[in-house]
């Protein structure tokens, strides 16, 4: 009798569990509509391929298939570490990531913060469309863009040669190519990080700028030290995000932007999968490479989520 009793009362609390559950699925079951799509998205083109990282441990052959290839251990792991190519590839990649979270990280938080002082309410929105519209245009187009205004026969560089200033050709100049690709990101995409930025500072109570004004404090001492703790949040939870992603610096922009003369200085990891891989057909190789850097990727994610949570006593998760 006593082990019935025990056995209803483990069995109650689930079969509650289980009817609540239905019951909030049920209640909640357009907002499970609209989610839906994503859901869908990253089961199909993010969860299911990951099956893929078995050729990875294989000598993958299109015609054989996954389950014909014969399996080669850590082979392409071992070529990997001692390929000529790797350290040039993974150079250029961590010096183009690292000039993108110096610039093009920074520069929304100091974007925002400029806009979030304007006085004149009627000018801000302006200023954020204008920000902004550059984050709608495609790498393509951007692309054209500056092949249009910077290539040999460029509008830009037909107007310096008009000046004096010859041999001026920013697309094929591996000494400031990087930059440009950072200069590109700024333009492109500190719209959308000023958003996130604009989003956390009007969060904060306009009681502690008063309070700050009566303690005398300027503009700048709000800023330092208002405004900036207020972010604090917002910026670590991307920085940690960033990091995440410190080997993908955007394959389409650079695939677009490359060219002989500046290939040197900037093929990157992402390029140089593209190109082993699909061009060169080294499927095995190319996704080992790409499940190594998957796993750095985790690692410093994981990593810098766990210093900041002992720093700041949250993180990301």
């Amino acid at each position: 009798m006593n082990t019935n009793k025990l056995l209803a009362l483990k069995v109650a609390p689930a079969s509650t569990g289980r009817r609540r559950f239905w019951k909030t699925l049920k209640e909640e079951r357009y907002l499970w509509l609209m989610v839906l799509p994503g859901i869908l998205y990253f089961i199909i083109y993010k969860y299911i391929p990951m099956f893929g990282i078995v050729i990875a441990f294989q000598d993958y052959n299109p015609i054989r298939g996954v389950m014909e290839s014969p399996w080669v251990g850590l082979k392409h792991f071992s070529n990997l570490i001692q390929n000529d190519e790797i350290p040039r590839v993974l150079w250029n990649t961590l010096v183009i990531s690292f000039y993108q979270i110096v610039l093009a990280f920074t520069f929304p938080i100091v974007l925002a913060i400029m806009i979030h002082e304007v006085s004149k309410s009627w000018l801000k929105r302006p200023i954020q469309t204008i920000v902004y519209l550059p984050h709608f245009l495609s790498w393509p187009v951007i692309a054209g863009i500056f092949y249009l205004m910077f290539s040999s026969n460029g509008g830009v560089t037909t107007l310096l040669g008009q000046l004096g200033v010859h041999d001026f050709n920013l697309l094929s100049d591996p000494d400031h190519f990087r930059l440009m690709l950072v200069l590109q990101l700024i333009w492109k995409e500190s719209g959308w990080g000023t958003i996130i930025y604009l989003a956390a500072l009007l969060s904060i109570s306009p009681e502690l700028y008063e309070a700050s004004k009566i303690d005398g404090a300027g503009r700048f001492r709000q800023i330092w030290h208002v405004s900036l703790p207020g972010l604090r949040g917002t910026i670590l939870v991307l920085f940690i995000l960033r990091l995440g992603n410190v080997l993908d610096v955007g394959f389409e922009q650079v695939f677009l932007m490359l060219n002989a003369r500046v290939s040197e200085v900037g093929e990157v990891l992402e390029t140089y999968l593209y190109s082993t891989g699909l061009v060169s057909g080294k499927y095995s190789f190319a996704t080992a490479v790409g499940l190594l850097k998957g796993l750095i990727g985790f690692v410093l994610i994981y990593g810098s989520n766990k210093i900041v949570r002992k720093i700041n006593g949250q993180g990301l998760y």
